[in-house]
């Protein structure tokens, strides 16, 4: 579809609108959709040519909700890795630096004037300016993004149906699951399932009773890395291969919903837990973790992803119905997005309590660090169970749209090329969530590889070649854009080193 409306537009002139695309070839309003790798997808309504129907407000809010996605779970511990005052400046840093590459997205198709861009998306600009490459591998690295949320997805979706099944089960038979675990013994339970190690998640942390066989049999039957993920495959695999995903995107307030509700969660288990926190600068105690740690890139590798939204934004803006105010409502929200993540970060940090446990029990999923038997918790595991079951077909969708798409010019060609494509992204995820359950490190890795393109190179050297050809380019401005060049690389090549 995109292939036809790309060639009907380069049939004549720019300015002839005698050929435009005809009603037919266009996708139909329920089929569009903007996502955020890790976060929410959602239907875009549909516009006329250079009058948008969103107020700034509505704007400012739908930047918002595609831009929180699950990465907020993985907040709290980039902080910890970090350190928690070089954790809070990290945020703001790259929430400003994400925010500058944004714009330069944003007015990378004004800086080309021999062209008619009004239609044009991001990939088009970087095909405009590298050709087949900057197609291809812009092609490569959105990719690289959904598949590594779809995997995400797996692996929450895993964690949380383990967790609201084990609710049921000790609700049923009465038990208590923080006497397996280190674990406070007040009224608001904080558990350590993994005793202070980050590389290693407990994937059990389930009571055992050598002469209770219906506990032998549940813990077998219902484990979260050997049988879970297996579980979802027959409720998830048939959802993919539907040719329109348009039923889903009819939940996407769900996501929402479960962003605000976290924020109530953490508020209201901040407020009961109190603040624990002492500052030591560059000595770790035995309770608390020093302020500035040399593992703060992998905070910066999951804030990429985090704040990344810089391959959709454009479609986001032209909906914008005053254009003029593009740039002052996309720093808006990413002012509340920074806020957001800084919110949620520091009061669970901060409200850890240490002692008697350490911070260094601080979950990549913070929501492990709350036992299944915690009611406000199990709430909100269904909440983003249910959310992320509805959107994960979304995010299949967009990912069979830009492979097959390109590949064979057709996002159907037949229910085996997508069966085949489904099995292959079904399967990762279900490898990952067995052998490396760690969504902090799945999402910085994915998170600095699609960013390495999007946010940091792309941005960077259209800006500069477009300057160059206009004889405007100077030696700080080049200066600058090629340290952020370096910025991105340093990025992901740390990544692989933490």
């Amino acid at each position: 579809m995109n292939k036809r409306i790309h060639y009907y537009s380069r049939l004549t002139a720019p300015a002839d609108k005698a050929l435009i695309a005809p009603d037919h070839v266009v996708p139909a309003p329920e089929e569009c959709y903007v996502y955020s790798p890790l976060g929410s997808a959602y239907k875009l309504q549909s516009y006329t040519e250079g009058y948008g129907k969103n107020t700034s407000l509505v704007t400012i809010f739908m930047i918002w909700n595609t831009m929180m996605g699950t990465s907020i779970l993985s907040i709290p511990w980039g902080i910890k890795q970090a350190g928690f005052t070089t954790g809070m400046c990290v945020i703001v840093l790259m929430g400003i630096l994400t925010l500058y590459c944004c714009y330069r997205v944003v007015k990378s198709r004004a800086m080309i004037s021999s062209v008619d861009t009004t239609t044009w998306e991001y990939p088009d600009v970087c095909r405009y300016y590298f050709g087949s490459f900057g197609q291809w591998s812009s092609l490569l690295f959105s990719l690289v993004s959904l598949i590594g949320a779809m995997i995400v997805y797996w692996v929450l979706m895993s964690n949380f149906l383990f967790n609201t099944g084990r609710f049921i089960f000790n609700f049923i038979h009465h038990i208590n699951d923080t006497d397996a675990v280190l674990s406070t013994n007040d009224s608001n339970p904080v558990i350590c399932p993994s005793a202070g190690s980050d590389d290693h998640p407990d994937n059990g942390s389930m009571i055992f009773y050598a002469n209770d066989t219906g506990l032998q049999q549940f813990e077998k039957w219902w484990n979260k890395s050997k049988t879970v993920p297996f579980y979802l495959i027959g409720l998830l695999l048939p959802l993919l291969n539907f040719k329109s995903p348009s039923f889903f995107s009819k939940f996407n307030i769900l996501g929402t919903v479960s962003v605000l509700y976290l924020i109530f969660l953490v508020t209201f288990k901040a407020i009961h837990l109190g603040f624990h926190l002492e500052f030591h600068w560059l000595m770790q105690t035995e309770y608390f973790v020093p302020e500035i740690r040399f593992q703060f890139p992998q905070l910066t590798g999951v804030l990429t992803l985090a704040f990344f939204i810089h391959n959709c934004i454009i479609t986001l803006l032209k909906n914008n119905k005053n254009q003029e105010n593009n740039v002052r409502d996309l720093s808006i929200a990413y002012m509340l997005v920074t806020l957001t993540y800084l919110y949620i970060g520091v009061l669970v940090f901060a409200s850890f309590p240490s002692p008697p446990l350490t911070k260094d029990c601080i979950e990549q999923n913070f929501l492990d660090n709350f036992p299944s038997s915690d009611i406000l918790s199990f709430i909100a595991r269904i909440f983003l169970l249910f959310q992320m079951m509805t959107v994960y077909p979304l995010l299949g969708y967009l990912a069979r749209v830009q492979l097959l798409g390109h590949v064979f010019g057709d996002i159907y060609p037949s229910i085996f090329h997508v069966l085949i494509l489904n099995l292959i992204i079904v399967g990762t995820g279900v490898i990952m969530a067995c052998f490396y359950p760690n969504i902090g490190g799945i999402i910085r890795y994915s998170g600095a590889a699609c960013g390495l393109a999007f946010v940091f190179i792309y941005p960077s050297l259209i800006y500069i070649i477009s300057l160059r050809r206009e004889d405007r380019l100077t030696w700080p401005k080049l200066i600058f854009h090629i340290f952020i060049i370096i910025l991105g690389l340093a990025n992901l090549i740390v990544q692989f080193f933490m």
